[in-house]
């Protein structure tokens, strides 16, 4: 347990999931459940009897700083890293990486996305526990692949080898970016083929080699700066070269070109929660099959997610299978199947320069 450290990327802004995920409060901070934590909290303590508050990493950018420091009043300052533009999950992945093999060189580094939401902890626990034994008995990087229910084109897959098992892991063959619908009903058909859900395993020293052969760039710039890191000089060194790397997800950078990445199935009750109908999948309903979180009277409406603030009543009729999301200034009403339209609705307010609404 000394060399495991928790990594925990949290600069996104969740665009899927507006108007409840904002640029000014995007998603990771918001009790979007009801449960009174928020997702970044959950993130962090998912992972406590792993991973000590000494030992976790926030990766975002300055905007959000003050926003986890108030959610998470156990780090210090220096768990916070601060990107100075956004460069995708790679170079951020690369900058902590770096940083943390300096300080121990034999760490073991659990990446996780800070906006999920896992039902199962304690076998969750029990996998990731298990992949730190293979990540490091195998000198390799693991990833955990949950378990499809379905075809769904927001998600991305992994292709594993049943004939290569490793225990209770395989092979990875490929990892495909989200597919169409054809192609992502084939992969559910196929049986062999995993929800991509951005959990990555791995020691230090494994990533560093993956960067250096995949990403080389990447790597030239923080074995450039690495007598800066942890040190006074840090921020303003990162703040100088950030820039220069690379715009490239850690998926497209090195999960799709290595042949060196073990995978384990997961059956632990997850859900990205990046869209309205995986919150409304994951929900309960009443007897008309409706999600309500707040104030609404309901008429002759069915199969719809109704989210409001507690000070605002909201009376629907004739609806069924739509959104009605109001938070602070705006209001959204769409159907359910156009949830993956959401980004298009937010481009567009920027295209007219709506800020406010953003």
């Amino acid at each position: 347990m000394k060399n495991n450290f928790l990594l925990v990327l949290a600069g996104g802004i969740g665009s899927r999931i507006w108007p409840y995920s904002r640029q000014n409060k995007p998603k990771q901070f918001q009790d979007i459940l009801g449960i009174g934590k928020s997702f970044l909290q959950m993130t962090v303590e998912r992972f406590s009897d792993v991973v000590p508050s000494e030992r976790v990493y926030i990766l975002t950018n300055e905007n959000y700083k003050t926003l986890i420091m108030q959610e998470l009043p156990e780090l210090k300052e220096n768990q916070i890293l601060l990107e100075p533009c956004m460069r995708n999950t790679a170079p951020c992945i690369a900058y902590a990486t770096w940083k943390i093999h300096q300080l121990n060189s034999d760490a073991n580094v659990i990446i996780a996305p800070s906006d999920h939401f896992i039902s199962r902890k304690y076998r969750f626990e029990a996998i990731v526990k298990e992949a730190l034994d293979l990540a490091v008995d195998k000198k390799s990087i693991v990833t955990l692949g949950m378990t499809p229910h379905r075809p769904n084109t927001g998600y991305g897959y992994i292709e594993i080898d049943e004939e290569k098992p490793n225990g209770t892991a395989f092979a990875v063959k490929k990892f495909t970016e989200k597919p169409d619908l054809k192609t992502a009903i084939q992969f559910i058909n196929a049986g062999n083929y995993l929800w991509n859900a951005g959990l990555f395993i791995a020691s230090t020293q494994a990533l560093k080699d993956s960067f250096e052969k995949f990403t080389p760039s990447l790597a030239v710039i923080f074995d450039t700066i690495e007598k800066d890191l942890n040190t006074d000089k840090e921020q303003e060194t990162i703040n100088v070269h950030y820039p220069d790397c690379e715009d490239i997800s850690i998926d497209f950078g090195i999960m799709e070109k290595s042949e060196d990445i073990l995978c384990i199935p997961a059956e632990i009750g997850w859900s990205d929660v990046g869209t309205w109908g995986s919150l409304y999948e994951m929900s309960e309903k009443n007897q008309e099959g409706n999600v309500i979180h707040g104030n609404a009277l309901t008429f002759d409406t069915k199969n719809c997610l109704i989210k409001l603030p507690d000070d605002k009543l909201a009376i629907v009729e004739g609806l069924s299978n739509y959104i009605v999301a109001q938070n602070d200034n705006a209001l959204m009403i769409c159907p359910l199947e156009s949830e993956q339209r959401v980004k298009e609705y937010l481009k567009t307010l920027k295209e007219k320069k709506e800020t406010p609404f953003i």
